[in-house]
């Protein structure tokens, strides 16, 4: 159940970042962004740990700042998968994927706060 209300928190965000965000566009049915939303899901959880060990010096030394530049990759890695499907789902530029990025962890942060999925319940911020 968690993870069915954490690929619904993902279609939230990613709604709200292609509403609030240029260059970030979803073009489609509903169930598009689901499955978008759920790719995005599975990037983050294989391959952001595995980039985030990598990068760890590179983390450390700009104060966790680098950690926008590998949540800006996860998203312009799950538009190439979604345009490889036709999900209808794209990112315009690297300016736009940074700030799309930086939305999605807001609103998901917000709405994991607010509905106590079990990502964020016991996370101490």
């Amino acid at each position: 159940m968690d993870r069915i209300i954490q690929i619904l928190v993902n279609a939230a965000a990613l709604y709200v970042a292609v509403i609030l965000v240029p260059n970030l566009e979803f073009t489609g049915e509903w169930w598009k962004l689901l499955l978008v939303a759920a790719i995005f899901g599975a990037v983050n959880t294989f391959l952001r740990p595995i980039l985030r060990i990598f990068t760890l010096p590179i983390t450390i030394m700009t104060l966790g700042l680098f950690l926008l530049v590998i949540n800006a990759l996860m998203l312009l890695l799950t538009a190439t998968i979604s345009s490889e499907l036709n999900l209808g789902f794209t990112v315009g530029d690297f300016f736009a994927a940074l700030l799309g990025s930086i939305v999605i962890s807001l609103v998901g942060m917000a709405l994991s706060m607010v509905i106590g999925s079990g990502r964020m319940a016991g996370r101490v911020l």
